[in-house]
């Protein structure tokens, strides 16, 4: 292990400043679809169907907006994109509290869409800004302070919410994402490195079919299946405890569980050699399996899940890597917003299932769910790479 690897990484002129900008800028992210809930359940009276309606359309927004804003950053820079963008989400933000639930759906839709994604943006600053071989140590970086805004936020965010209200926080969430808007603007940091550029600026333009690869398909479904199994298991965490009667600690739990996997990414980020990403995203799932078998006090639980939230950053962080390393530099947006678009697909798949699971089984077995939609979704990532590696024999 080096520690000095962070050190170096962080040393690179513009890598610690737009790492910690990034964190900042994206921390209302983790609290938007709670905080759109919230405003439809109590300020709007609604029910919580409507209330998960509006965290659909507004997931599905996000979906659709990463790689078409992630295309448009390709193709005109930085700068257009997040001002165009920004003014309108900003104004989306801002008007949701004065309209009523029809346009509010379809303004909910349109912030997520018209966000400037935060996550795949970051990750186009440490390629175009850190070399290949300190990548790992970067990205691990990067995912252990988005561990830690899911740590934050949401108890910061609840407390607002309880003092004020949610309508103040739709309003809150709207400025400060203007401000970051405004700060991205100014700071224009590079999305490719010189060399990068350079060549970018060739009129031949890539075909999708010449960097949507079958191995950059098994990368994204990969990230996807990762992601199924993390917000698999917090769903199976708070329907077990909710069982037991002791939803009092899921604070606790969900502490602990996210400290373990900071600890995770930043070994990961230190070591020589890591493992694959398969192989994280594989032992990850196999180790949810025998969680289900824990389920009797809280504790018992906790320490049954830090086995696999130790594999949760490296996990993340290795995705992001591999995407770096397979998108071409003229596309490197797009295909970055593919991956949070993958991600999001993980996401809305889990709960629903899960769910089922839950309801038609047990709480514990929510986490035996979690665990085999992610090993479905890795199983067809290796078929993909199977079949590539077999049209090139």
């Amino acid at each position: 292990m080096s520690f000095r690897r962070y050190q170096k990484v962080l040393g690179i002129p513009r890598v610690m400043s737009a790492t910690l900008f990034m964190f900042v800028a994206g921390l209302p992210l983790t609290i938007m679809t709670l905080t759109l809930s919230l405003h439809v359940l109590n300020e709007m009276g609604r029910s919580y169907f409507d209330a998960g309606l509006v965290g659909t359309a507004t997931a599905l927004g996000f979906a659709v907006g990463s790689p078409l804003l992630g295309r448009m950053m390709d193709r005109h820079g930085l700068r257009p994109v997040v001002a165009v963008c920004g003014t309108v989400s900003t104004a989306a933000w801002v008007t949701l509290p004065l309209v009523d639930f029809t346009l509010f759906v379809a303004l909910a839709f349109a912030a997520g869409m018209f966000t400037v994604p935060t996550g795949s943006l970051s990750r186009q600053f440490i390629a175009s800004l850190v070399p290949e071989d300190y990548r790992r140590a970067a990205y691990s970086l990067n995912t252990m302070l988005m561990e830690l805004s899911f740590v934050i936020t949401p108890a910061v965010g609840i407390l607002l919410i309880t003092h004020y209200s949610a309508t103040s926080m739709l309003v809150g969430i709207g400025v400060w994402r203007a401000l970051s808007y405004v700060a991205l603007y100014l700071l224009n940091w590079p999305i490719r490195n010189p060399h990068e550029a350079v060549a970018v600026e060739e009129p031949v333009r890539l075909k999708w079919r010449e960097w949507l690869s079958a191995r950059l398909i098994g990368v994204l479904l990969v990230s996807s299946g990762a992601l199924f199994v993390l917000f698999g298991t917090e769903l199976a965490l708070i329907a077990v405890l909710r069982e037991n009667g002791e939803i009092a600690f899921t604070g606790y739990v969900i502490a602990a569980t996210s400290i373990a996997s900071i600890a995770g990414g930043f070994v990961h980020g230190i070591v020589h050699r890591s493992w694959s990403l398969t192989r994280l995203a594989v032992t990850m799932s196999v180790l949810l399996l025998p969680v289900a078998f824990f389920d009797h006090v809280w504790w018992w639980l906790l320490l049954a899940l830090l086995p696999t939230n130790l594999l949760c950053t490296p996990t993340l962080a290795a995705s992001s890597e591999a995407v770096a390393e397979l998108a071409p530099p003229s596309v490197r947006g797009q295909v970055m917003g593919l991956q949070d678009s993958a991600n999001r697909m993980g996401q809305t798949l889990s709960m629903p299932l899960v769910g089922f699971a839950i309801d038609n089984v047990s709480p514990s077995m929510g986490f035996v769910a979690a665990a085999c939609g992610g090993l479905v979704l890795i199983g067809i990532a290796t078929l993909c790479s199977v079949r590539q590696a077999s049209a090139q024999a």
